[in-house]
């Protein structure tokens, strides 16, 4: 077995996992976690090992599914109102919401849209956001939050149109 054939067995259902999560469907995490191993098998030689191998496969899958859904963009899709007291997270709940916060996202500023999205969409804890910066765990928090205030702001925003 070679080394990429490991690597694959043992994150395979991770990165699988992580865009059911993301893309709320089955079938197309299925053809996105092939994608990633794709972009993952070209693109090995660029991982310098600063975060865990799960980590940066992720981020693969979550580019890979971006791709997807930007190619997919319709452009008579209207965004939902948010209610200001509607937590963010809840949202992701929600397909067409989730569509939504995609499209903000992918608007939003570095390092606010990586922040939110590894601790909505890749789970992953602020200690874990914070070593994959450089940053304090403090930092990511803050970050996080902002990054959350300024997706609201945005559905506001929307909502007056």
């Amino acid at each position: 077995m070679t080394e990429f054939e490991k690597i694959y067995r043992e994150h395979f259902d991770t990165v699988y996992r992580f865009l059911v999560r993301l893309c709320r469907d089955e079938s197309l995490a299925e053809e996105l976690a092939q994608e990633t191993f794709f972009r993952a098998l070209r693109s090995l030689g660029k991982f310098d090992g600063r975060c865990r191998i799960d980590v940066w496969l992720c981020q693969i899958a979550k580019n890979a599914c971006y791709s997807h859904y930007r190619k997919q963009k319709d452009k008579n899709h209207v965004l939902p109102e948010m209610d200001s007291g509607q937590d963010v997270e809840t949202m992701v709940l929600d397909h067409e919401q989730a569509m939504s916060l995609y499209a903000h996202l992918h608007e939003m500023s570095e390092p606010y849209k990586e922040v939110f999205m590894l601790r909505v969409f890749g789970e992953l804890r602020y200690e874990q956001i914070a070593k994959l910066f450089g940053k304090t765990e403090s930092w990511a928090r803050v970050t996080y939050h902002r990054a959350k205030m300024k997706l609201m702001e945005s559905a506001k925003e929307d909502e007056k149109k």
